[in-house]
């Protein structure tokens, strides 16, 4: 049995799924639980910090663990760091089976921080029964201390551990989200799989194949292709094709413009005009369409999309044709937003851009690399929560596919997904 602390909506379970096994896991958030049943996955509805280790003893070969990361996260207060040694007291204790949570959590400025320190209580228990024979955590940048810590403690009762900072855009996702993880085997040397992703493209060479290109968020919605900025044109395409510019449900409306024939192509590219106004009229600042055919010598404006991580003015802005940023939501899901960006800077400023666009669950689900069809339960608040706390289960796929002695691949993946 492989068992799934934190197991939430199935990031981790989608990824065995893919390699053909399955684990059991435990979650307490009662849509994520929702979201697991509808995708077929065993769940236990529990609080992780209660549920007895017991009936796992002489029966688990893999442990994965995930703690939620609202108390470590940028996105959040971060008071898990205030709390970080209140959480390496709690794990130095239940590496030597003493339960201090209680008085420990008595002291923490956030409550969720001593989760953190929860797989060391199942850990302690398995270990003397020779189990698990793997490890696989993982966790938001600022957890990687602690990690090091479980490191030395796995190490000492004979596993070989790995720990460090991955980039999950170098396994095939779409969004440069950097994670602290932990690696740990009794049976072989752990370290993660070589990446298959570069933010550049490597030729082949006499060690073997170079790495694909970062995937972008155009070619994981399928907007297009990737080998040029896309969408670039409103209400019509990039030049030489490509994906409507409107993303979304923009697209609809888009449509249903076209069928009432209020919608009509642009003109070509290299026509001249002076009226701004026309100009505006084919890339409107609603999203339905120009109401009024625009005229045949307008020249079409040319912008490109972006997506913008937050309300924040730090936010990270991705265009299109790059992997998105750390996708979060919580209270900031209707911040992350599709944005249009003049490709030229010396586009008029009086030719307005194209509305924001609120990016959808199902978007943001493929961005995480589950797939299209995933059935996520709840509202869409619920989901974008869902989402953003998952593990990609790309990335997942390729931690855990040495452990279980198989192959992964990204095409595995296409076809899997």
């Amino acid at each position: 049995m492989i068992l799934d602390l934190f197991a939430g909506p199935g990031g981790w379970s989608h990824a065995l799924t893919m390699l053909g096994v399955r684990d059991v896991g435990l979650e307490w958030d009662e849509w994520a639980c929702k979201t697991r049943a509808a995708a077929g996955q065993l769940t236990i509805r529990t609080d992780v910090a209660v549920y007895p280790v017991r009936p796992f003893l002489g029966r688990i070969t893999g442990l994965i663990a995930s703690p939620p990361c609202q108390a470590w996260s940028m996105a959040g207060k971060r008071l898990g760091l205030v709390d970080q040694p209140l959480v390496h007291q709690a794990v130095a204790d239940l590496a030597t089976g003493r339960d201090t949570r209680v008085q420990l959590l008595t002291a923490c400025r956030d409550e969720r921080s001593l989760l953190a320190a929860e797989p060391m209580r199942y850990l302690h228990a398995l270990h003397q029964h020779g189990q698990p024979e793997w490890v696989a955590m993982e966790e938001v940048p600022d957890v990687l201390p602690l990690w090091r810590q479980y490191a030395t403690i796995l190490r000492a009762w004979g596993f070989s551990v790995w720990t460090g900072i991955l980039n999950a855009a170098d396994y095939g996702v779409p969004q440069t989200r950097r994670r602290a993880i932990l690696l740990a085997s009794r049976t072989r040397t752990a370290e993660p799989a070589p990446p298959t992703h570069a933010r550049h493209a490597e030729p082949e060479s006499l060690f073997g194949p170079g790495r694909a290109r970062w995937v972008s968020m155009a070619e994981a919605l399928g907007w297009g292709a990737t080998d040029r900025p896309v969408p670039t044109v409103c209400a019509g395409g990039g030049p030489g094709g490509g994906p409507e510019p409107f993303p979304s449900g923009a697209r609809k409306t888009l449509s249903d413009a076209r069928e009432r024939g209020t919608w009509k192509p642009p003109p070509p590219a290299n026509t001249t005009s002076s009226n701004a106004a026309a100009r505006a009229a084919d890339c409107p600042t609603d999203r339905t369409g120009p109401t009024e055919s625009p005229a045949a010598s307008v020249t079409p404006t040319l912008w490109r999309w972006t997506l913008r991580s937050n309300n924040q003015a730090n936010a990270t802005v991705r265009a299109v044709d790059e992997p998105a940023g750390t996708l979060f939501f919580g209270h900031r899901a209707n911040a992350c937003v599709w944005q249009a960006e003049p490709v030229d800077r010396t586009t008029p400023d009086t030719v307005p851009a194209p509305d924001p666009i609120r990016i959808t669950a199902a978007e943001a689900g493929l961005l995480q690399t589950f797939p299209a069809d995933y059935p996520w339960q709840g509202s869409k608040g619920r989901i974008f929560s869902q989402v953003g706390n998952a593990v990609p289960p790309r990335l997942a796929a390729h931690l855990l596919a040495p452990h279980l002695g198989k192959t992964f691949t990204p095409d595995d993946f296409t076809l899997a997904a």
